[in-house]
């Protein structure tokens, strides 16, 4: 049965990670970026399936399985809001990760509460001025962490809420043109994210997305590729891919049915989109994004990890 992202987040286990945790991080490994010792492609796994843990040992898990990044659900991490997590916490996160020899490949969910109540296209001014200011906030941490890419999803928080798709739109615009000076000065982008219709009424295929991202035209506001959210596109993955690869600065990856590799078809059927990739030198970040959590992080990275491997095996 195929879950809602809002299904798999209702059965997800835990809320905030323990600050005072001190695994230990001997255990970690070096994590296998290269193949015939060639960088191919840079892995990294979404924090949520671990959120229950600490993120020391979230570290671990995902060094051990063999990723290069994690990418951060700042939810997962506070009680309140980002500023919980102070610039000693942070450095603290970043020696983590660092130990691990990871590197943050961004933030993504960004919105979800808590805090509660964010809304970036609501009419209310005075929701959308705390908003905006929440997502400056958020660029500083993801620029703490060493993070480079912002994934603009958080469906519930971007529909029209009374407003048209149009005016929904342009209000998107015109929030990100707001923070976009910002996240350019510490390094970030953010990147829009293209989510179907039975997610949110903005933005439901990667036209749209660059649509706006032209609109904004400023080098930190771009788009990425999900293969999860393809389902109001017309165009398959590759041609997809070749057409908006100039703005496509992010991939997330997970079964067709928001579950872990392994358990649907993505070992063949994501092959000429991963060919594809290769062919066009993409040397940024390729996340892997569960919506079902049941298995645990641990057996989610590693057996999602197998399945990138057989398909890099497929490739000429």
């Amino acid at each position: 049965m195929k879950l809602s992202r809002r299904d798999f987040l209702r059965t997800s286990s835990g809320l905030a990670l323990s600050a005072a945790a001190g695994l230990s991080l001997a255990g970690c490994q070096e994590s296998q970026r290269t193949a015939g010792g060639k960088v191919r492609y840079r892995y990294a796994m979404c924090n949520e399936s671990m959120q229950s843990l600490p993120w020391a040992e979230q570290c671990t898990i995902l060094a051990d399985a063999g990723y290069a990044g994690i990418e951060i659900a700042p939810f997962t991490l506070v009680q309140e809001d980002i500023r919980e997590l102070t610039s000693e916490r942070r450095k603290e996160m970043v020696r983590a990760m660092k130990d691990c020899h990871l590197e943050c490949a961004g933030l993504h969910w960004l919105l979800v509460a808590p805090p509660k109540d964010l809304h970036f296209t609501t009419p209310d001014v005075t929701v959308r001025e705390k908003t905006v200011a929440y997502v400056n906030l958020l660029i500083d941490f993801c620029g703490d962490m060493g993070g480079k890419a912002m994934i603009f999803g958080s469906p519930k928080q971007r529909g029209t809420q009374g407003n048209t798709i149009p005016e929904a739109k342009k209000i998107f615009s015109d929030g990100l043109a707001r923070v976009a000076d910002h996240a350019q000065k510490r390094g970030v982008r953010i990147l829009i994210e293209p989510l179907d219709k039975t997610q949110t009424d903005v933005v439901n295929t990667t036209a749209e997305a660059v649509e706006i991202v032209t609109a904004i035209n400023h080098p930190a506001i771009q788009t990425m590729f999900d293969f999860h959210n393809t389902k109001d596109e017309t165009d398959d993955f590759v041609t997809l891919l070749k057409k908006y690869r100039k703005f496509i600065q992010h991939v997330h990856v997970m079964e067709m049915d928001g579950k872990h590799l392994g358990t649907g078809n993505a070992v063949n059927d994501y092959v000429a989109a991963f060919q594809y990739l290769k062919n066009a030198a993409y040397d940024e970040w390729v996340s892997l994004e569960v919506f079902d959590f049941s298995p645990g992080g641990k057996t989610i990275a590693e057996e999602s990890m197998k399945v990138l491997k057989q398909i890099e095996a497929k490739l000429v």
